[in-house]
C-alpha cells in the first residue's frame, strides 16, 4: 500500500493542475445535481416492522384520509388569559377571535380551514358528545368525562387550545415566511393581553441553520494550526482541504434527497464529523510532509514518502470509521442509515482530498508551502541527537509507573461511567424543548391546563372486519373499556368509526407525559394484554400515534446495539490486525476504546439527562445517540491508535524495543496527536451552540470523548500497557501472520537512505531553521 499511495502522492504533485481540476469540476457536477433535483429533508423516525407502524398502516387501510403521525405539520397554538381571567371574558374573547381569523389567512393554511375561538368550540363539542351518549345509552358522567378529555379549553375556562395543520406533504415543507406570519399573528394577540405560544410539528422549519458552530470550530483550529507548523500557509492548507470536503459533502448529502429520505440533522452531522476528520487527516500527511523536508530537497519525493507514510495510516484510520458509519446500515433503521451513510461518504471524501487534492496544492505552492512563518523552532536534544520534546518526557514518565497510570484510568474512566445505569433513551419532543421556546412553553401550558397526558396520546386503531356485524359496536366498545381499565390511563373513547362500520379508532389519553417512564409502561402493557382482548372480542387491535411510534424506534435501537456493536468491532479488530501485526495491540484500542464510550455515556447522561451542575435542563437522552455515538467514537479511537501507534511499530520494525519504540511514537506523533485531538474537541465542542437538542447533545458527547479517548485512553492507557507487555505486544501466530496480507503501513519497501544511516529521527518540528529555510 505504501508503495502505491507513494506513487499517487508524486503523482498528483507533479500533475497538479489536473487534480485541482478534477476536484472542482466535481464539486461542481454534483452541485447541480443537488440544485435540479434535490427535495426537502424530513424528520420522519419511523421503522418498517415494528409495532407501531403496522398498527398505522392498518388505520390507514381503514380510514385512508389518516395522515402520517410523525410527519404531519400540524401545529397547535396555546391561548391563555391572564391569572385570575377566563377567555370568556369580552376583550380577550374578541382578542382570541381576531387570532383565529388571522391563522385562517396564514400561508400554506388548507383553503377551507375553518377554526373555531376554543370556548365556542368547547361548548359545541361538549353539547355534540352529550347528545351522542345519550342517544347510545352513555351513562352521563362518561359522557361528561370524554367531553373533557377532547376539550380544547381548561376545565377553569383561562386556557384553551387552537389546532390545526398546515396543506404541505410533509413538515419539511412549511416554509420559513410562514412561521413568520404565524409569529406576527402570536405577537399580534399578546399585545392584546393573552399569552399565546405554539408547538407541533409544523413548526419544524423554525430552526436557523447558521454557520457559527463551524466558525468557531475553524477558528480555533486555525490558532492551533499555526502554533503547530508556525506557518500562517501550512496552517491553512488542512482549513481549506477540509472545507472544501465537507463543502463536497454535503452538496452530495442534498443531491441525494432526490433518491432517498434524508433526515434535517443529517448534514450538520456529516458537516461536524467530515470537518473533523479532514483537518486531522490532512494535519498528519502534511506534518510528515515537513519532517521528510529534513532528509531531502526533493519536494517531490518528500511529498511521495509523506503519502506512502502517513497517507497509509490515514486509510487505515479512515477505513475504520467508514466501518463504524457504514454498519449502521447493519441495525435496518432507514434514519440512521441515511445519517451514518452521508457521514461515511463524507469521511471517505476526507480521506481522498487528503490523499490527493493536498499533494496538488503542495506541488501548486511548491517552496510556498510554509510561508508566512510566525515562529522558527529549535528544538532540544539528547546526547545521541535525537530530539527531546515533550511527548518524550512524558512517555519516559508514563514508563516509571505503568501500573499505577493504568489504574489509575481504569478507575477513573470507570466513576465516571457510573450516571449510565440510569440513562433514559426517548426522542426529543416539545415537552423537553429549551424552557426559553415557544414549543416549550406551549407544552407546560397544555400539562398545566390539562394534564400532561394531552400530550402524549396513544392511538387504537380497531379491525372489527372479522366481527358479526350486530356485535361490531359491542366489541369496539369492548376495547375502549379494556383501555380504560389500564393503570395510568385517564380517558379512553372511540373518537372515530369508518363508514363501514368496520373500523375504530379509540384514542387514549394517558395520565402522564411523553417523556416518562410511566407511558413507556402504559404502551407495554396495552401490546402484553393485546392477544387476549383480541381473542375476546374477534377484532385486530393495534396500538399507533407518535409516542408509540418513537418508543418502538427506542426499543429496536436498543435492540440492534449488541448486533451492531459486533459487526463494528469485529471487522475493525481484522483491520488493526492488518495494521499492527499483532493480536494484543487491537485488543488493548478496544479494551481502551469500550471505556471511554462508557465514560462520555455517563458524563452524557449527568450532564444533559440529570442536569447535574445546572449546565444544561434534564432530559432524557435522543435515543440514538448511544448506537451513533458508539459508531462514531470507535472510528475516532482507532484514528488516533493509528496515528500514534504506527510510528511505534515504524520504529519496532526498524530495530527498536518496544520500550524505545514507544518514547519515539511519542517524540515523533504526540504533538500532532495532540494537536489533532485539540482540533477535533473544538470542532465538536462548537456545535454545542446550535438550537437543536440532537445536535448539542451529540457535540458535548463527542467532544468529552475525544478529550477520554485521545488524552486519556490513547495518551495515557495505550503507552502504558505496552509497557507492560513488553516485546509479547507485537505476538502474532505464525500462521496467522502467514494468511494476513501485508499491507506494508510503515513503508518498508520505500527507499529512504536515511534510515540506513540510523537517523530515525522524525519530530514534526525537527526541521529547526532548516526546514524554514527551505520552505
Amino acid at each position: 500500500m505504501a508503495t502505491l499511495l507513494y506513487r499517487l502522492g508524486k503523482t498528483a504533485y507533479r500533475r497538479w493542475p489536473a487534480f485541482i481540476a478534477g476536484w472542482v469540476i466535481l464539486l461542481v457536477a454534483v452541485g447541480g445535481i443537488a440544485a435540479g433535483f434535490s427535495k426537502p429533508m424530513t424528520d420522519a423516525f419511523s421503522i418498517p416492522g415494528i409495532p407501531s407502524e403496522k398498527a398505522a398502516d392498518l388505520q390507514q387501510e381503514l380510514f385512508p384520509a389518516s395522515g402520517d403521525a410523525l410527519d404531519s405539520a400540524n401545529v397547535t397554538v396555546v391561548v391563555s388569559a391572564p391569572e385570575g381571567h377566563t377567555l370568556d371574558e369580552s376583550r380577550y374573547s374578541k382578542a382570541v377571535d381576531s387570532l383565529v381569523s388571522d391563522l385562517e389567512a396564514l400561508p400554506q393554511m388548507p383553503e377551507d380551514a375553518q377554526l373555531a375561538n376554543p370556548v365556542q368550540a368547547a361548548d359545541a363539542q361538549r353539547q355534540q358528545l352529550i347528545e351522542s351518549a345519550r342517544q347510545s345509552g352513555t351513562p352521563p358522567g362518561e359522557a361528561k368525562a370524554n367531553a373533557e378529555a377532547l376539550s380544547p379549553l381548561s376545565s377553569d375556562r383561562q386556557v384553551g387550545t387552537i389546532s390545526f395543520e398546515f396543506d404541505v406533504d410533509t413538515s419539511a415543507d412549511v416554509a420559513a415566511s410562514t412561521i413568520d406570519d404565524l409569529t406576527a399573528a402570536m405577537d399580534q394577540a399578546r399585545d392584546a393581553g393573552l399569552t399565546v405560544e405554539a408547538n407541533g410539528q409544523g413548526l419544524s422549519g423554525d430552526v436557523e441553520a447558521g454557520g457559527s458552530s463551524e466558525l468557531i470550530g475553524i477558528a480555533v483550529a486555525l490558532v492551533v494550526l499555526v502554533l503547530t507548523f508556525g506557518s500562517l500557509v501550512a496552517a491553512g492548507l488542512p482549513i481549506l482541504t477540509a472545507v472544501f470536503g465537507v463543502a463536497l459533502g454535503i452538496t452530495g448529502v442534498t443531491a441525494m434527497t432526490a433518491f432517498m429520505d434524508i433526515g434535517s440533522s443529517t448534514p450538520m452531522l456529516a458537516s461536524m464529523i467530515g470537518l473533523a476528520v479532514g483537518i486531522d487527516y490532512t494535519l498528519f500527511i502534511l506534518a510528515r510532509y515537513r519532517n521528510e523536508l529534513h532528509h531531502t530537497e526533493d519536494r517531490e519525493e518528500a511529498v511521495g514518502i509523506a503519502v506512502g507514510t502517513a497517507g497509509s495510516a490515514v486509510v487505515f484510520a479512515g477505513l475504520t470509521v467508514l466501518i463504524a458509519l457504514s454498519a449502521l446500515a447493519v441495525v435496518r433503521i432507514p434514519f440512521l442509515t441515511a445519517m451514518g451513510l452521508a457521514a461515511a461518504a463524507t469521511v471517505l471524501i476526507a480521506v481522498l482530498v487528503a490523499l490527493t487534492l493536498l499533494p496538488a496544492i503542495l506541488g501548486l505552492l511548491k517552496s510556498k508551502a510554509f510561508g508566512g512563518r510566525v515562529r522558527r523552532y529549535a528544538p532540544h536534544r539528547e546526547p545521541d541527537g535525537h530530539v527531546l520534546n515533550n511527548g518524550v518526557r512524558w512517555a519516559r514518565l508514563v514508563g516509571k509507573r505503568p501500573i499505577a497510570f493504568v489504574l489509575a484510568v481504569i478507575i477513573g474512566l470507570g466513576a465516571l461511567a457510573i450516571p449510565l445505569k440510569d440513562l433514559h433513551l426517548a426522542f426529543p419532543t416539545d415537552s423537553t424543548a429549551a424552557s426559553d421556546t415557544t414549543q416549550r412553553k406551549a407544552s407546560d401550558l397544555i400539562t398545566d391546563a390539562f394534564g400532561p397526558g394531552r400530550e402524549s396520546p396513544l392511538m387504537i386503531v380497531v379491525d372489527a372486519t372479522d366481527v358479526p356485524e350486530k356485535d361490531r359496536q359491542a366489541s369496539i366498545a369492548q376495547v375502549a373499556d379494556w383501555a380504560e381499565g389500564q393503570q395510568d390511563v385517564s380517558n379512553a373513547q372511540v373518537i372515530a368509526t369508518n363508514d363501514a362500520g368496520t373500523g375504530a379508532q379509540i384514542l387514549v389519553t394517558p395520565s402522564s407525559g411523553p417523556d416518562d417512564t410511566a407511558t413507556e409502561d402504559l404502551l407495554q402493557d396495552l401490546r402484553d394484554e393485546q392477544a387476549g382482548i383480541e381473542s375476546d372480542t374477534g377484532t385486530v387491535i393495534g396500538v399507533t400515534g407518535q409516542t408509540a411510534i418513537q418508543t418502538d424506534v427506542s426499543e429496536r435501537l436498543a435492540d440492534a446495539l449488541p448486533i451492531y456493536l459486533a459487526v463494528v468491532i469485529g471487522l475493525a479488530f481484522l483491520l488493526l490486525m492488518l495494521v499492527f501485526r499483532s493480536i494484543l495491540v487491537p485488543l488493548t484500542a478496544t479494551l481502551g476504546f469500550l471505556l471511554s464510550v462508557l465514560a462520555t455515556l455517563g458524563v452524557t447522561v449527568a450532564i444533559f439527562q440529570q442536569g447535574t451542575f445546572g449546565l444544561m435542563e434534564g432530559q432524557p437522552i435522543v435515543s440514538f445517540m448511544p448506537i451513533f455515538l458508539i459508531g462514531l467514537v470507535f472510528g475516532l479511537a482507532m484514528d488516533y491508535q493509528v496515528f500514534l501507534v504506527t510510528r511505534m511499530r515504524e520504529a519496532h520494525v526498524h530495530g527498536y524495543s518496544t520500550k524505545e519504540a514507544v518514547v519515539d511514537g511519542f517524540r515523533n506523533s504526540a504533538r500532532v496527536v495532540t494537536a489533532a485531538a485539540t482540533i477535533m474537541t473544538a470542532v465538536f465542542a462548537a456545535f454545542m451552540l446550535q438550537d437543536q437538542a440532537i445536535i448539542k447533545s451529540m457535540g458535548f458527547a463527542l467532544a468529552v470523548a475525544v478529550v477520554f479517548d485521545a488524552f486519556i485512553v490513547r495518551m495515557v492507557l495505550i503507552p502504558a500497557t505496552l509497557y507492560l507487555l513488553g516485546e509479547k505486544a507485537w505476538w502474532l501466530p505464525r500462521w496467522l501472520d502467514r494468511l494476513l496480507p501485508n499491507v506494508d503501513v510503515e513503508g518498508e519497501n520505500l527507499d529512504r537512505p536515511y534510515l540506513r544511516d540510523g537517523s530515525y529521527d522524525e519530530e514534526l518540528d525537527g526541521l529547526a531553521e532548516e526546514s524554514g529555510t527551505r520552505s
